[in-house]
């Protein structure tokens, strides 16, 4: 299990190599997030229960250098949900916010590999929108309120892809990969005995053409298959 852990790691890593090093689209994102996904499930689907089972559950936080809230906190728990982990915002000890990823190793690393390519896709958007106005009226608000947008589109277009990928899994001897998985989660998350907050809304306003723009920017493209495609971002 360690050298197979090991070898889909690696995979990831290179996925995430070809698709964020010169930036990627949106379509790429979605793409790579449906390809890890069905390396994922391969992975599982190859083990049996008590195997996953002894799979320890673990932790991976994405730093973002920021000290306030980003926009793609609005697809941060559809990208959790999308790989069976669950997620919180905390600040480190130098008041930057941090995203924290649970749950079995293999879906934690797919977690940070989808965020950094979900990332890299929606400055790519931003940048490709700036650079076709003259002017950017708004300055940073228009920045934020076109990635809010492309966030939110992003975050419906992963719940889709999850109904599917979660069909997909429901294999004919009736076991169900999800409904592991998240046992063993939701096991282990309860052993945290974490005293989280419901987040508040940042009050920011938001400009709303930018952010129809970058709703547009996520709804323009089809969603990839899941499990069992034959199409990569290779």
């Amino acid at each position: 299990m360690p050298a197979d852990l090991d070898k889909l790691k690696g995979r990831l890593q290179a996925l995430r190599a070809k698709t964020v090093a010169n930036g990627c689209t949106e379509e790429e994102a979605l793409a790579a997030a449906a390809k890890v996904a069905e390396l994922l499930d391969r992975h599982d689907l190859s083990l049996s229960d008590l195997e996953i089972r002894e799979e320890l559950c673990a932790t991976s936080a994405v730093v973002t250098n920021r000290k306030q809230r980003q926009p793609i906190s609005a697809c941060v728990p559809a990208i959790a949900e999308y790989c069976d982990c669950k997620v919180w915002r905390e600040k480190d000890e130098n008041g930057r916010v941090r995203y924290v990823f649970f749950g079995l190793r293999p879906s934690i690393e797919m977690a940070h590999y989808v965020y950094d390519v979900i990332s890299a896709a929606m400055q790519t958007a931003w940048q490709q929108y700036a650079d076709s106005r003259r002017f950017i009226r708004y300055g940073r608000d228009e920045r934020a309120s076109f990635l809010l947008g492309m966030a939110v589109s992003i975050a419906a277009k992963l719940e889709a892809m999850k109904a599917r990928r979660d069909e997909a899994n429901r294999v004919g001897n009736g076991r169900d990969l999800v409904v592991v998985r998240h046992a063993i989660v939701d096991a282990e998350y309860a052993k945290l005995d974490l005293n989280l907050r419901q987040g508040r809304a940042s009050g920011k306003k938001v400009a709303a053409a930018p952010f129809a723009a970058g709703q547009v920017a996520g709804q323009a493209l089809a969603l990839h298959p899941g499990v069992g495609s034959r199409r990569s971002p290779d």
